[in-house]
């Protein structure tokens, strides 16, 4: 795998890096531990500033090339996932509860290998800011430091981040123009009736069936609402309601996740569900409370920049190894209000077989860093060549 020849120098402190990482992981916008690490780390490399307190507990800092120019942003996560481990590794998790699942410690090592690798070179013009942020997971941390104004703070012009990807070939590089992962919206139905015996369910308002009903009412939105090729995920994944056998409950709640990728079905969707919960609980005599979270826009590259992206990804790995019409996806993505804010792209790397994100026996791999280190260097000599 063609990496630069100075990263993979130093390969061996990355893989250092990262597993000292995966050992500490940390929760949502509390990843104080992660941070210092980072800009401990920075600081050894002789970055031209270090912002801190960002988004809570993100970072950002400044490497200056040679001269006046743009400044291009690059972007990794840093929170785990409470998840407990199962990888047996021997740098696994020494924290109950929680894991570096999603490789949010690998997405870390990347970056901090080309900040090492620029602060040593310098063979750009303009600036690189790296964007170290919590929150990725649960929270949108993404948001956070876009409403803190970091995009106009630094002065950033284009953006692009990197997720790995298990089960894609190691080394492949995946993207797309446009619509790359969907929105992600959650729904939470409280629905109240009037408890009492199992044996008088006449005295009773019975929660049960009425959310029986809606939820097979929502199933409908998808076959007989939406435009057969405009794409749409619609799960109800939680169903609770009563405690024993002889009890008719007072109370039943479900939950659901909504998933698309064009703001008219992400309205549509959010429509159709108050007016069938809504019509369903007058049918059946009972309250219903909706807690309807709108979360996560859909991450939308932006055309030039995800050419741009693929092209350094070629040169990083070879043509054979990128594919830049990849499918979308409905999976989603913080980083997509960095993508509302600036041009940019966001681009998924294989590092081969093993387990799937949010597993517990996941683990990212530590081979797959230099590459990433490499595109985002090159990334930068090339966006903003030397003058």
């Amino acid at each position: 795998m063609p990496v630069l020849n100075r990263i993979a120098d130093f390969a061996e402190e990355m893989k250092g890096w990262r597993r000292h990482l995966h050992q500490y992981p940390e929760l949502e916008f509390q990843c104080y531990q992660t941070a210092a690490f980072i800009v401990e780390r920075l600081r050894e490399m002789g970055v031209d500033e270090i912002h801190e307190g960002i988004a809570t507990s993100g970072v950002v800092a400044i490497i200056n090339g040679q001269g006046a120019g743009r400044t291009i942003g690059l972007r990794a996560d840093m929170d785990a996932l409470p998840i407990d481990e199962a990888t047996g590794a021997e740098y696994a998790s020494k924290v109950p509860g929680k894991m570096h699942a999603c490789g949010h410690d690998g997405h870390v090592t990347m970056l901090l290998g080309a900040a090492k690798y620029l602060c040593e070179t310098r063979r750009f013009s303009g600036r690189v800011a790296l964007l170290f942020q919590p929150a990725e997971e649960d929270g949108g941390g993404g948001n956070v430091m876009v409403q803190e104004g970091v995009m106009d703070t630094f002065d950033i012009a284009e953006v692009y981040g990197i997720h790995n990807a298990p089960g894609l070939p190691f080394g492949q590089f995946q993207t797309t123009r446009g619509a790359l992962m969907a929105s992600v919206d959650t729904a939470v139905v409280h629905v109240t009736g009037r408890g009492g015996h199992a044996a008088t369910p006449h005295e009773c308002i019975d929660p049960i069936p009425a959310v029986v009903s809606m939820v097979q009412g929502l199933q409908t939105i998808l076959s007989r609402n939406i435009f057969a090729m405009d794409e749409a995920v619609l799960s109800v994944t939680m169903i609770h309601a009563g405690t024993a056998s002889n009890i008719v409950p007072e109370e039943a709640m479900f939950a659901a996740t909504i998933r698309c990728f064009k703001p008219e079905v992400r309205a549509l969707l959010k429509k159709r569900i108050y007016e069938i919960i809504e019509g369903h609980a007058a049918a059946f005599n009972v309250a219903a409370r909706i807690d309807y979270d709108w979360g996560y826009p859909p991450t939308i590259n932006h055309a030039d920049q995800a050419d741009f992206a693929a092209s350094v990804a070629r040169e990083v790995v070879g043509p054979a190894l990128v594919n830049a019409e990849a499918g979308r996806e409905m999976g989603s993505e913080d980083f997509s209000y960095m993508l509302e804010a600036r041009p940019g792209a966001y681009l998924f790397l294989g590092t081969g077989p093993g387990a799937g994100l949010h597993h517990p026996a996941f683990d990212f791999n530590d081979e797959a860093a230099p590459v990433g280190a490499s595109f985002f260097a090159r990334l930068v000599e090339t966006a903003l060549p030397a003058k």
